[in-house]
């Protein structure tokens, strides 16, 4: 069991592949991983809350605002628990935050107020994948240490065939054993 007792927050952005993250979770389950789920709030468009909070036992977060339990601030004992933040399908614009630092939604503050490993999975059109702009925030995330499983390539959602799909769930569920064990 490599992920017994580990803390794994995924965060879910807005974008087709958001579907995935149910194998995702079940797959870290298997492995005996917790995992908590930070919905943004496009990702709710493609998939429910309930259904995250079905598979991973746990409540899934999706407001910066929302009840304070136990009188902790939420992205900060969220930031606090994770062994690694996973975040898939992670989309141009959430990167683009976190590579200028923007921290104004919940899953972005996480990340920023967290000194736990991250991994992102980009999904998106092959041509935003291409973008300079796109290309540019990846690289500064690399330099800041932040891992990526980079998407494959073959038919995407708006029918187009190129490099974009998320990677497969069982690529991005190897790369966080091997990351949590190298800690």
């Amino acid at each position: 069991m490599p992920l017994k007792n580990k803390n794994i927050i995924l965060g879910i952005c807005g974008g087709i592949a958001a579907y995935k993250a149910c194998d995702i979770i079940r797959q870290f389950i298997k492995l005996k991983a917790n995992v908590e789920c930070v919905l943004t709030k496009n990702g709710s468009n493609f998939i429910t809350p309930l259904t995250l909070q079905t598979l991973s036992k746990n409540k899934v977060h999706q407001d910066m605002f929302e009840d304070i339990e136990n009188y902790d601030v939420n992205h900060i004992s969220l930031a606090k628990k994770a062994n690694i933040i996973v975040i898939a399908p992670a989309t141009a614009d959430v990167i683009a935050r976190l590579a200028v630092g923007r921290a104004d939604d919940l899953l972005s503050s996480v990340v920023l107020a967290s000194k736990a490993k991250i991994l992102i999975c980009p999904s998106m059109n092959s041509n935003m994948l291409s973008h300079k702009a796109v290309c540019n925030n990846i690289t500064i995330l690399k330099s800041y240490g932040y891992n990526f499983v980079m998407p494959e390539s073959g038919e995407l959602a708006c029918g187009d065939c190129g490099n974009g799909r998320l990677a497969n769930v069982e690529v991005i569920v190897s790369s966080v054993v091997k990351i949590l064990i190298d800690e």
